[in-house]
C-alpha cells in the first residue's frame, strides 16, 4: 500500500489533467508494456500523425487494450508516460490496488494547485468545484469538446515542493 503523501507525489504529474483524459491515462498507464509498443508504433507511423483518422483506424489494427489505442491522438502523453515508465508502471498498480486513494491525492493536489492559483478556469479548461457523492471535488473539464487540452506544468512551480519527492 502506498502511503498518501507518496500518491501525491505519484499522481502530481498528471493531476491537472481534464478528467476525461486523467482517466484515460490512469486506466493506460496499467498496460506499461504496451504504453512503450505504441510510443514505438507512433515513432515508425509518423506520416499518420497529420492524419486523425487514418492514425485512428490504423492503431485500432493494432492488438492493445482500447485505453492505448485511444492514447494514439495524444503523443505528448504517450512521450511523457513512455519516458518514464518506472514511474508510469508504479502509477498503473498504484491505481489498480487503491483506486480510491489515488482519486483522493488527485483531489489534494488540485487542491493545492487551486490554492497556489495554478488551477483555475480558462480558454482551454472550466475549473469547478462539485457535490459529488456527498465529497465536494474539484472538477476540470475541457472548455472546447473537440479539443482534447493536455496541460504541461512542472510539479514544483504548481504544488510548492512535495513532501515526499517521487
Amino acid at each position: 500500500i502506498v502511503p498518501p503523501d507518496q500518491l501525491d507525489s505519484l499522481v502530481a504529474p498528471i493531476a491537472l489533467y481534464p478528467d476525461n483524459l486523467l482517466g484515460q491515462t490512469l486506466v493506460a498507464s496499467t498496460y506499461p508494456l504496451e504504453i512503450v509498443q505504441l510510443r514505438q508504433w507512433l515513432d515508425q507511423n509518423q506520416n499518420l500523425a497529420s492524419d486523425q483518422q487514418r492514425l485512428t483506424e490504423a492503431v485500432k489494427k493494432q492488438q492493445w487494450d482500447p485505453s492505448i489505442q485511444a492514447m494514439a491522438v495524444l503523443p505528448d502523453v504517450v512521450k511523457r508516460l513512455a519516458d518514464d515508465i518506472q514511474w508510469t508502471t508504479d502509477l498503473g498498480n498504484a491505481f489498480l490496488a487503491q483506486q480510491g486513494d489515488v482519486m483522493d491525492a488527485v483531489q489534494r493536489m488540485r487542491e493545492k494547485a487551486k490554492g497556489t492559483g495554478a488551477l483555475q478556469s480558462n480558454q482551454q479548461q472550466v475549473v469547478e468545484t462539485k457535490v459529488i457523492e456527498s465529497k465536494e471535488v474539484i472538477v476540470i473539464e475541457q472548455a472546447s469538446p473537440e479539443v482534447v487540452y493536455v496541460p504541461s506544468y512542472d510539479p514544483t512551480v504548481v504544488y510548492g515542493a512535495p513532501a515526499y519527492p517521487y
